[in-house]
């Protein structure tokens, strides 16, 4: 099946669900008053899912290729600040647990897809 629209990606979907649950996570409490922290985390999950659409609507593989590469950086960057967010008792357990599921998964998946675009002609 052709994917026609970044928005058919299921890893894109993903991420847009991590940019989601971070917010929700980050939206209340003495995590909404760590604004560095806060702000940080944000714009890391908001990248991953903004790099893969960016790369996807490029002109050439090779660009979207460098786009997944950067998302799956920003995911990582989320699963260390969610680390720290746990540790500093920002979120609980079960949050920090969800959230670095979801990180570990989209890398993977960006791991993946960043295999594949090299191997396919």
């Amino acid at each position: 099946m052709k994917i026609s629209r970044f928005e058919d990606l299921v890893v894109w979907k993903k991420s847009r669900e991590l940019a989601g649950s971070v917010y929700q996570a980050t939206s209340d409490g003495r995590f909404y008053r760590d604004a560095g922290l806060r702000d940080q985390i944000r714009r890391a999950a908001v990248s991953v899912m903004s790099n893969i659409a960016e790369g996807f609507e490029r002109y050439s593989r090779r660009e979207f290729r460098h786009f997944v590469s950067i998302a799956r950086g920003s995911a990582s960057e989320v699963r260390s600040q969610v680390y720290l967010a746990h540790d500093l008792n920002y979120i609980s357990d079960e949050t920090a647990a969800t959230l670095l599921t979801l990180c570990a998964e989209i890398s993977r998946m960006l791991a993946a897809l960043h295999t594949r675009m090299l191997r396919s002609p």
